[in-house]
């Protein structure tokens, strides 16, 4: 049977089609592996891969051979079918990086025990977190679609608030989270709320739709609408960005000129609404890379200790996750299209996490 996978176009991310994968059943040379994915998770998280996928790189993960199409890395869980790669034996179960497809073929160094690298050319000079495969335990459905639905997102979310504390907070009074209402928004909040001697205030920004979503939390002390931005208290402020919503940055600038301590762009949860941004009023916006942070800390606290601490701080934020979040699966590869294009165009329920069942 010929395996499929999912093409973007890299002009228009909204259309998305379902291709066969030449690749798939090519001969595997040695040191190569072939994974058939078992599930992933489709989040607005990729859809910013998608919308950011020359400017950072995310093309180059898992190259299509098609011009002006593209296939967008997901964060999943697949199995080995076939190895000629030493230490990783056929039936591992692995998570990592995967394409919106139906298998892959990686080239696996081991580098711990049930760590691997894929070491494919193309690959090479990209961000390790993302390279890395780790072996995991078979395990229910649902832990599966948690750790991939959660564990890619509310890892960004805590190496977000480990740089905030590593900056002692810009010694700002306010943090104020912009898309709250996405799993990284949301997890950020509700790390900031963890400290019980916080020094700030947490704000969450979100769309009306998505505001009684977010009050329901209780990560925040304050949640405003997009159109409330005036209402912002005007004290010492962190903006931390994961809509990249132009109009809406250029209005909390304005607003908070003179108290903007710093403004970092994390996402584009309003990918059609971004726009480079020109003649702000206050700090001009960082880029946060995650994994930069990652290398940070293993440089100062060795290999290994803030990749506990991120798992130790997503699984303690999972934990409630029946509060917050509605698993919905969604059957074999061709439904994926349909429902990338909801997330596209933002019509999918802040509450509802999407999973791909292959």
């Amino acid at each position: 049977m010929q395996r499929q996978r999912i093409l973007v176009d890299q002009q228009d991310i909204t259309k998305a089609r379902l291709a066969e994968d030449p690749a798939a059943s090519r001969l595997l040379t040695p040191g190569e592996a072939r994974l058939q994915i078992e599930s992933f998770a489709l989040t607005v998280n990729n859809v910013t891969y998608a919308a950011t996928g020359f400017a950072l790189d995310y093309w180059r993960f898992f190259p299509s051979g098609q011009e002006g199409h593209g296939i967008v890395p997901v964060w999943g869980t697949a199995h080995v079918t076939e190895s000629r790669a030493a230490g990783l034996d056929a039936g591992t179960r692995v998570y990592g990086y995967l394409p919106m497809a139906e298998t892959l073929v990686i080239r696996p160094e081991q580098s711990g025990t049930g760590v691997f690298i894929d070491q494919s050319a193309h690959r090479a000079g990209l961000a390790l977190v993302y390279n890395t495969y780790v072996a995991v335990k078979p395990g229910t459905a649902h832990d599966d679609h948690l750790r991939s639905l959660l564990q890619p997102l509310l890892a960004t979310s805590y190496l977000l608030f480990d740089w905030l504390a590593d900056n002692d907070w810009f010694g700002a009074e306010q943090i104020i989270v912009g898309s709250a209402s996405s799993k990284t928004g949301l997890g950020l909040c509700k790390f900031l709320a963890e400290p019980a001697d916080r020094p700030y205030r947490i704000v969450g920004l979100t769309g009306a739709a998505n505001r009684g979503f977010v009050e329901g939390l209780g990560a925040c002390d304050l949640v405003l609408t997009y159109d409330q931005i005036d209402a912002l208290p005007q004290v010492s402020s962190v903006y931390v960005d994961m809509a990249g919503n132009a109009g809406v940055k250029a209005a909390l600038h304005g607003h908070l000129a003179d108290h903007l301590r710093h403004s970092a762009a994390v996402g584009t949860s309003h990918w059609d609404r971004f726009a480079p941004p020109r003649n702000l009023a206050g700090p001009k916006p960082q880029f946060f890379f995650a994994p930069a942070q990652i290398a940070k800390r293993r440089s100062e606290w060795g290999p290994g200790v803030i990749e506990a601490r991120i798992t130790a701080a997503w699984k303690r934020i999972a934990a409630d996750a029946g509060n917050w979040l509605e698993v919905v699966a969604h059957r074999g590869i061709a439904s994926a299209p349909a429902l990338w294009a909801d997330l596209a165009a933002g019509c999918t329920p802040a509450r509802e996490g999407h999973v791909l069942v292959l």
